[in-house]
């Protein structure tokens, strides 16, 4: 069972990799080091990214980020920094969140909306003391970027004091796992304890400065860690001096999060899939949707007024062989009424699960449902998300 789920996470991951690799691949600080360690690498969003290594599969990498803590580059992904007086008014324009009332080292999901209230993109903004810190997803970054930049030119010309500012000088590593805590404290120098998820702050690594924000993609306790690049491979290497921590690669983070229930932009969630289809209202701040004024609101707001939107995203688990993106979901009674997103074996419970859209009206939990897998229709119900409970830190 092990080696049949490791080498379906791996055949996953070559997939997307392929989908999403665009142009001649770069590299980030750390490819020499994922070299030496055994990596083997595939193309994703237009990057040499390592997607195992020579010491763990797929599999294994995901149990040991599960159960001790694994370090995942992630240098790929967009940073950006929004300064200016008017910064609060020109980001929420362009997402849904509420960063007015955003305490400062706060940080927040948030949705990058167009006109026709669909997600352009998901991202994770931190308020910091004088600018905003935002990363968005790496096969998104040229699209964001040139997003971000038509907009704050158009505040610029009407008068508004706002700068976005690409930061192209520092790596970007995410350390996660329940013993990423104490992994992270031996070079901080400093209890942790206090600092709760979904916060970030400037701190000393190795007495070198960095944003240390609490958060992760894998439904565990975890640090993101944006290092001046020319001290990543050092910084690297020290918390890989911890017995308990590896470096894990794509394949193991796509099978952590579809377990936390968190989207893959592209596959989970498009340009076509508005907030309340994908149930990330949430991510909606009250004040915001009383006033409005961001992109797509008068359709966003509707819907969720009216409950609208045809389509619901919903988990599953899955009977039989696992069910993998695009196939079918049909009604009990064998109707069409809904698609698979994203789907693998989920190692840390034993079970095939998928994410999916159905028509409104099944997406109650434990209703059942079947998916057509090849040539073979098999059980399924949809069950909450996420899957696998999380392991996000609380103070």
């Amino acid at each position: 069972m092990s080696t049949t789920i490791a080498r379906s996470l791996l055949r996953t991951r070559h997939a997307s990799a392929r989908l999403m690799s665009t142009g001649a691949s770069q590299r980030t600080a750390l490819y020499e080091l994922h070299k030496a360690h055994g990596a083997k690498f595939g193309p994703f969003a237009g990057w040499d990214m390592p997607l195992v290594y020579a010491d763990q599969g797929a599999l294994d990498s995901h149990l040991h980020t599960r159960k001790h803590a694994s370090i995942f580059d992630v240098s790929h992904m967009l940073q950006t920094r929004i300064v200016g007086k008017d910064r609060h008014r020109f980001l929420e324009h362009l997402v849904v969140a509420d960063l007015k009332e955003l305490p400062v080292g706060g940080a927040t999901l948030s949705l990058f909306t167009n006109s026709n209230g669909g997600i352009e993109d998901d991202t994770i903004i931190t308020q910091q003391r004088d600018s905003l810190y935002v990363v968005s997803n790496a096969g998104c970054a040229d699209k964001d970027l040139a997003h971000l930049l038509k907009h704050v030119k158009i505040f610029q010309d009407q008068g508004a004091d706002v700068e976005v500012l690409k930061i192209d000088d520092h790596s970007l590593i995410a350390l996660q796992g329940p013993m990423s805590q104490k992994a992270l404290e031996r070079l901080v120098g400093v209890d942790l304890s206090q600092m709760p998820f979904m916060t970030g702050q400037v701190m000393d690594i190795k007495g070198v400065p960095c944003h240390v924000a609490r958060s992760g993609y894998t439904g565990e306790d975890g640090f993101e860690l944006s290092i001046p690049t020319g001290e990543a491979v050092s910084i690297t290497q020290a918390l890989l001096e911890n017995p308990h921590v590896k470096l894990a690669g794509l394949g193991a983070r796509d099978s952590l999060r579809l377990e936390a229930g968190l989207c893959l932009y592209g596959s989970d969630i498009d340009s076509t899939t508005t907030p309340i289809e994908a149930n990330l209202v949430w991510t909606i701040g009250k004040r915001r949707r009383a006033e409005g004024g961001f992109i797509g609101a008068d359709v966003i707001l509707e819907q969720i007024a009216n409950k609208g939107g045809a389509r619901r995203r919903v988990g599953l688990v899955i009977e039989g062989a696992p069910a993998r993106a695009h196939a079918k979901v049909l009604s009990a009674e064998g109707e069409e009424i809904g698609e698979i997103t994203s789907g693998v074996p989920a190692p840390s419970l034993g079970k095939n699960i998928a994410m999916a859209y159905v028509k409104k009206g099944f997406n109650k939990k434990d209703t059942a449902l079947k998916v057509q897998v090849r040539n073979r229709v098999q059980d399924a119900t949809v069950v909450k998300m996420p899957f696998v409970p999380a392991g996000y830190h609380k103070v």
